[in-house]
């Protein structure tokens, strides 16, 4: 909040002189106290966020140096880096587009972050990469794509809320470059667990599962199923899950009926849920497919 603030004013007052502050700034990126490559970081990455790195081309500069912190041994510097590469999407969208291999291969090594116990890292670079889809290039995505999908999957199910809520919008918007047997695969290896995370203890999840399934009907090739997430699972329309379900099965055996004892084992999985809701809709999803 600090930094933002001090993004803001500068933005706004600072000017012509954000050149020669950002030039004396950035040697405290390689500082031996964390505190203030934190600091730092922090306000360059706000900094991102506003069309002022543009008017004084500073953009370039700062992006490479919020690229070289992924390997900072601070994970919230890290951390920070990572929100900064995301924040140009809001502020400079055509620079997504010129830098959009390099700023999916960070979000990439960052969703891959291996010293992350809390998975800040990856949370950031996950929402992050939300931000940026809008603005790629496809052929910059589409190699990434099988690598990413599979990669989030187990944050579905993660105990932090924050994680499932934004694995699971990442997984709506990357069907948008979805094509061909692979990217299906992936849906329907994540179909049932988003199905069953509408009865998500936390509402946020259930509004991401909502959006994940909107985008994922399209591209399931049944007509009936698409209707149904894209009528049903509004953000404004409350859901009768219950018969919803029954519906959703109706239209899964009708179209994939190879799917029975994948659809039978994933559920299985969750009779052990640490959510109870979630516990009840298992047993039930498979009742209703056998049916």
């Amino acid at each position: 909040t600090c930094a933002t603030s001090v993004r803001s004013a500068m933005a706004r007052h600072a000017g012509p002189r954000l050149p020669l502050i950002v030039k004396n700034l950035i040697p405290t990126l390689s500082s031996v106290f964390d505190s203030q490559r934190i600091t730092t970081t922090a306000f360059l990455a706000e900094l991102l966020n506003s069309n002022v790195v543009n008017d004084l081309m500073l953009l370039e500069t700062v992006m490479d140096n919020m690229m070289g912190r992924q390997k900072d041994t601070c994970t919230l510097v890290r951390m920070l880096a990572l929100r900064g590469l995301g924040n140009i999407a809001s502020a400079s969208p055509e620079k997504v587009r010129k830098h959009g291999a390099k700023l999916l291969a960070s979000m990439v090594n960052g969703m891959d972050d291996k010293d992350d116990p809390n998975n800040l890292v990856a949370l950031e670079a996950m929402s992050s990469l939300s931000k940026l889809l809008d603005h790629v290039e496809e052929r910059d995505i589409q190699s990434m794509l099988l690598h990413i999908a599979i990669r989030i999957r187990p944050f579905f199910d993660s105990e932090q809320p924050e994680l499932r809520q934004s694995s699971i919008v990442l997984f709506g918007n990357l069907t948008k470059f979805s094509e061909g047997e692979v990217f299906f695969e992936q849906i329907l290896n994540g179909l049932v667990t988003l199905l069953l995370h509408l009865q998500d203890p936390k509402p946020e999840v259930v509004k991401a599962c909502k959006f994940a399934l909107r985008m994922c009907g399209p591209n399931m090739g049944c007509e009936g199923l698409c209707d149904m997430f894209l009528n049903h699972l509004r953000e404004d329309r409350s859901l009768h899950y219950g018969e919803f379900m029954n519906n959703v099965c109706k239209h899964l055996m009708q179209s994939y009926p190879e799917m029975l004892n994948r659809l039978i084992l994933t559920n299985l999985f969750y009779f052990k849920s640490n959510w109870v809701d979630i516990r009840a809709a298992a047993p039930m999803f498979i009742g209703n497919v056998l049916l």
